[in-house]
């Protein structure tokens, strides 16, 4: 390592490195392969405090927008549970990314739910999507302009929607107005000012 020496610059002075090493005149024919580093590291996801289990969302983004869900469960990289309830506003259970929803200030107890049901449809095997059966060919071609059918929904579903339901529905049907609160939908008019908005 050399020594840094000190050179005056009018009154002052200050140290100045002194670079023993010039450039080099030749470079190698071939690029050397240099270890790639990582800049960015993973972290893990944390929920935002407002996002406690129970607590009503606002979709902002993908089919059921503007519709008002439940949270029943945080999972991991992001994602959240929701459900309608399905017999109120038809929203089923399904999972959204936490940035596109507006959590309320309004809390549902989740009092009659079956973690153990609620920890086996938020894994990711349940909500896999199947393979479609349909190969390219003839029939496939003459189907094109068909409508496409509706995909029929498992009964397991059906009755995991149900029992999910059942307990949430007592104990919205126990506060006065809510069912109806749920049904509406969310909106924004000419001239609101959503910063200004207590959710």
């Amino acid at each position: 390592m050399s020594q840094p020496t000190s050179k005056k610059f009018g009154k002052s002075t200050r140290e100045v490195p002194h670079h023993s090493q010039k450039a080099q005149k030749w470079y190698p024919a071939d690029d050397e392969s240099k270890p790639k580093t990582v800049r960015k590291s993973i972290r893990a996801w944390a929920p935002r405090k407002s996002l406690q289990p129970g607590t009503v969302l606002i979709l902002l983004a993908g089919r059921f927008r503007g519709k008002r869900v439940v949270l029943l469960k945080t999972l991991e990289q992001g994602v959240l549970l929701v459900t309608g309830p399905f017999k109120i506003n038809g929203v089923p259970i399904r999972r959204v990314n936490s940035r596109y929803v507006i959590a309320t200030s309004y809390k549902i107890d989740l009092a009659g739910l079956d973690s153990a049901k609620i920890d086996e449809i938020a894994s990711d095997k349940y909500f896999a999507h199947e393979k479609s059966k349909d190969k390219a060919g003839e029939e496939a071609f003459f189907k094109q302009g068909e409508k496409p059918q509706k995909k029929e929904i498992s009964s397991s579903r059906a009755a995991d929607q149900k029992t999910v339901d059942k307990a949430l529905l007592a104990n919205i049907k126990k506060v006065d107005f809510l069912a109806s609160y749920l049904a509406s939908s969310f909106s924004l008019r000419k001239g609101d000012k959503p910063h200004e908005m207590k959710w």
